[in-house]
């Protein structure tokens, strides 16, 4: 038996085995081309977001508790040494696949990405012209010295260290210069069709063309070295509910502060010399195990554009038409959403069927005369969205409009703020629920008058309200007028708006209330089930799985013979297949196209097979710091087709699953045989085109 602190994964490291994952897909020959560079952007998009957040989180508790044990064993001071190992290794590994596969496979389909050297007489004259039209008259060098200290520079921004020689025009001879990037500038510039040599697409990088004419910001010194570097910093925001009256105020101004947290990590050219290594390191209080040299851009990210800015269908996924569920096929287009939802439950899988019954579904109460209130949670919805747009005007046509807006949702705080104010200067009710639980469960309600009596309707999701990720994760909503949820869910509002204990729900469970004992109490359960002898079987899919008591009694319900099979995407602390521990225990992760999003919870409960859907990972934070919903699916029909769906077809996958290993390492499930992939399996049965992955 493995000793406790042996029986749970360090979760950096997971999220860290999770982006290898990622970055398998963008050497995948069998994906497009184009897509595979989109996945490696994907991981330098999350990296950031973890440097910014999860590295962040064990940089401030090594040094304010360094003796803390974290969940895995180690000191926080011992979890950057392997984090920063792991990193690094993640890093070389990406920039090696950019420049030895990727840029080689784009080269022969004639996407060229031009080093300096590579350039014609033709494309340094357009180079040229480019940056004095559109790149001098908004850059700002800044010569070092006394009167000009070293600048705050702006989290993940693109800049420049500059080594000079000589003198300016007022003697002076600091011998360093940086010039920062605006991030108006685009970072990578595709060249017009007639100084492409032929080739249908050639790029060149900013960088490469403040390299090549950074001298011109420098008249009549001698510019000895030019060395691109970008600085991560510590993002979360933290407001403390004694310090403030407002939390909108409040969280404004942390929103300012954000852009000058500390730094984390330096990224940093590797023709970049030691010294200069050096005073980078000392501008920014970091250690050199938090420098990162790379061979080509300090930012991949941008490379996401490069995509839209090719017009080559063959080499991106196919296009797909998301389908309506049947029984909005056959409703007439006159007759209100209401009325089929009245008929029965309705459910949605996206990407695969349309999220835009949900945009309905709202866009029509907003301008049904027999609407009276419509209740809402925003976590993440965009900065253009129409759902937003149809509460502003259901609220300006006088409806009961309350939303409650979760202003903490990270890296979105901006938008929900604008958002917040807009509904508030409409009339809406807006509030930003409770200080210390970010609100994360997905519901909407729409309270519509109806013969002598007032009816609930109610959209529950896995997922967010946002169109645009609708089309890119995968995940479940309900459509439902079922009176004890709708009873529930307003019961939840009221909580939420208004002041109380907490009321006793009919159907869903909730957290940080009844949610955790719910999943504690079916575990054992099932464990008892397997004791006596019974089937006992647990399936759940996620995208994070850390909860250490939820994980322990995983662990006794496998040691009691308990079949247990998790689908979990991202990090899972959980140590599957030990000997003695959790030989019942697999853990598998789908990696595709789309990105896998449901929170989907079977137990087999002696035959009667409890199926729920909630918005909530099993991790700490979900179960204890946030407002969350998990609600049962009653309808039979239904529940059938969640099972198949979310959850068999991806047990069967063996082209996008990964077996997890004991060590908390990953390996590739075998093909042999048939090979099923559950997405491209969805978008064959949904739309009819087994080619669109």
């Amino acid at each position: 038996m493995s000793q406790p602190q042996d029986l749970l994964l360090n979760r950096e490291l997971g999220l860290i085995e999770f982006n290898r994952r990622v970055l398998a897909q963008a050497e995948d020959p069998d994906l497009p081309l184009l897509e595979r560079l989109k996945f490696l952007c994907i991981v330098s998009s999350n990296l950031d977001e973890f440097f910014e957040v999860r590295v962040a989180w064990l940089q401030d508790a090594a040094h304010a508790t360094p003796d803390r044990i974290l969940a895995d064993g180690s000191t926080p001071e011992q979890a950057l040494v392997k984090v920063a190992r792991a990193s690094h290794q993640l890093v070389r590994d990406q920039y090696a696949v950019m420049s030895e596969v990727l840029f080689p496979a784009l080269r022969e389909q004639g996407i060229v990405f031009l080093r300096r050297s590579e350039w014609t007489e033709q494309q340094q004259e357009w180079v040229r012209n480019y940056f004095f039209r559109e790149l001098m008259p908004i850059l700002t060098p800044i010569g070092l010295d006394p009167s000009h200290p070293f600048p705050k520079v702006l989290n993940k921004s693109l800049n420049f260290a500059v080594e000079l020689e000589g003198r300016d025009a007022f003697g002076r001879a600091s011998g360093t210069a940086i010039v920062q990037a605006p991030r108006i500038l685009p970072r990578v510039i595709k060249l017009p069709a007639d100084a492409c040599d032929g080739r249908p697409h050639c790029f060149v990088f900013l960088s490469s063309i403040l390299h090549s004419h950074v001298h011109e910001l420098f008249p009549g010194m001698t510019v000895k070295g030019c060395y691109q570097f970008r600085v991560t910093r510590d993002s979360e925001l933290s407001v403390d509910d004694d310090d403030f009256k407002n939390l909108r105020t409040a969280l404004q101004g942390e929103l300012r502060q954000r852009q000058f947290g500390d730094a984390v990590r330096l990224e940093i050219a590797d023709t970049c010399p030691q010294h200069m290594e050096s005073f980078l390191l000392t501008q920014f209080n970091l250690q050199p195990r938090d420098v990162y040299r790379v061979n080509g851009p300090v930012n991949l990210v941008r490379l996401m554009q490069v995509p839209d800015l090719v017009d080559r269908a063959d080499l991106k996924f196919a296009q797909f038409t998301p389908t309506l569920p049947l029984p909005l096929q056959k409703k007439s287009k006159s007759s209100p959403l209401f009325e089929t939802i009245r008929k029965g439950d309705i459910l949605l899988h996206h990407p695969y069927q349309s999220f835009q019954p949900v945009i309905d579904f709202l866009t029509q109460a907003a301008t049904d005369p027999h609407v009276v209130a419509i209740k809402m949670t925003v976590y993440r919805t965009g900065t253009d969205s129409v759902l937003m747009e149809s509460l502003i005007a259901a609220a300006r046509a006088g409806k009961q409009v309350t939303v409650v807006v979760e202003l903490m949702a990270r890296f979105d705080e901006e938008a929900n703020i604008g958002w917040a104010s807009r509904l508030e200067d409409a009339g809406a009710h807006v509030v930003y629920g409770v200080i210390g639980y970010k609100v994360h469960a997905k519901m909407l309600m729409v309270v519509r008058r109806e013969g002598p009596g007032l009816h609930r309707y109610v959209h529950l999701g896995t997922g967010n309200y946002h169109p645009r990720t609708a089309r890119l994760y995968t995940d479940f909503g309900l459509l439902t007028c079922n009176e004890e949820i709708a009873s529930d869910v307003n019961d939840i509002f009221i909580q939420l708006t208004g002041l109380g204990r907490a009321s006793s729900l009919k159907r869903l469970y909730q957290s940080p209330f009844t949610l955790h004992s719910m999943i504690m109490e079916a575990i054992q359960r099932e464990t008892e089930h397997a004791q006596a002898g019974k089937p006992a079987q647990i399936i759940a899919k996620m995208n994070s799985l850390l909860e250490p008591q939820v994980i322990h009694a995983l662990y006794r319900a496998s040691q009691a013979g308990v079949k247990v099979q998790l689908i979990v995407r991202g990090v899972c602390a959980l140590r599957p297949g030990v000997p003695g521990l959790s030989d019942n225990i697999s853990v598998r992760s789908i990696v595709g196209r789309f990105l896998e999003h449901p929170r989907i919870f079977y137990f087999y409960n002696d035959h009667k097979e409890d199926l729920l859907m909630s918005s909530a990972d099993w991790m700490s934070r979900n179960f204890f710091r946030r407002i969350e919903t998990c609600a049962p699916i009653l309808d039979s029909k239904l529940k059938r087709r969640i099972i198949k769906e979310a959850l068999r077809l991806y047990l069967e996958d063996n082209v996008n699953s990964w077996e997890m290993l004991p060590d908390g390492g990953y390996k590739r499930r075998s093909s042999r045989g048939k090979p099923h992939c559950a997405q491209r399996e969805l978008l064959a049965s949904y739309t009819g085109n087994p080619e669109a992955e």
